[in-house]
């Protein structure tokens, strides 16, 4: 996205904080990393704030959909490293612990959160990436891990990052802290989708809107069940997903969709 803000129609201003707005676009809630000129560093502060907005979206009814953009070259280059040089040990927790609850409110929220990533995703940067629902790429990005070439390995996005795209290429990234291209990071599993870069804010609003159009009910169940699954041997899995489903189809949205199908009628979803 460029330094200079594209606005989606009937937006609602809401600043989170100077380097991070939310804003409210029905049905889409849009956060946005305004800090261009350092290339949207994820400083305790912003990350707080991008954390105080995806809450805030949760509990908001008109939002269906989440997504994440920012504004200049970058994604986002990683930690704000002014606030991990000559702290106390306390100190340098604070600042992984703000990240760690960042990436898990992500996967909380009912809502399916897209990161529209221009330019460069590096470090916690990149962890924001792979930690998103789904993610969409211009063509030119790219996303890198290089703490080990400074001293600081990039332990906590490799958490996000070897679930996303397997071991050895996890371990290839954060061993050589090469940056690897958009259809790379495609291949490997890191994106949902590579567009060029002039149709990446159309193409992710597309998207979004395409989900919003769903049971609101019916896709917080999903993303939940998702990563509730995700981590268990198939037996659990099935075992859980079963029920899972069985208590989806008694919401009203799946007897209504089921009803709509049967009936070859569209759907009205009331959420619930």
């Amino acid at each position: 996205m460029s330094e200079k803000e594209e606005r989606l129609p009937d937006m609602t201003d809401h600043t989170v904080d100077e380097a991070v707005s939310a804003d409210i676009a029905e049905p889409l809630g849009v956060i946005t990393l305004r800090d261009a000129r350092r290339r949207n560093p994820l400083s305790t502060t912003t990350m707080r704030a991008i954390t105080a907005a995806l809450r805030s979206f949760d509990d908001d009814p008109r939002v269906r959909v989440i997504v994440i953009r920012a504004l200049g070259p970058a994604f986002s280059a990683g930690h704000d490293l002014g606030e991990l040089v000559d702290r106390t040990l306390d100190d340098e927790r604070a600042v992984f612990a703000t990240c760690t609850e960042l990436m898990r409110t992500v996967h909380e929220v009912r809502q399916p959160v897209i990161a529209e990533v221009a330019g460069m995703a590096f470090a916690a940067g990149c962890q924001l990436v792979a930690t998103c629902d789904l993610a969409v790429a211009g063509r030119s990005a790219r996303f890198s891990t290089p703490g080990v070439r400074i001293g600081l390995f990039c332990s906590t996005p490799m958490v996000a990052l070897s679930r996303a795209i397997g071991r050895k290429r996890a371990m290839h990234m954060l061993l050589t802290g090469e940056p690897i291209g958009a259809e790379t990071a495609a291949d490997w599993g890191l994106l949902s989708g590579v567009v060029d870069d002039d149709e990446l804010a159309n193409s992710v609003r597309e998207l979004a809107l395409h989900i919003a159009g769903s049971s609101a009910r019916t896709v917080s169940i999903g993303k939940q069940a998702f990563y509730r699954q995700v981590e268990l041997d198939e037996s659990a899995a099935y075992d859980e997903m079963g029920e899972t489903m069985a208590t989806n189809a008694m919401t009203c949205d799946a007897q209504e969709g089921m009803s709509a199908f049967l009936q070859k009628r569209k759907p009205v979803w009331t959420d619930s």
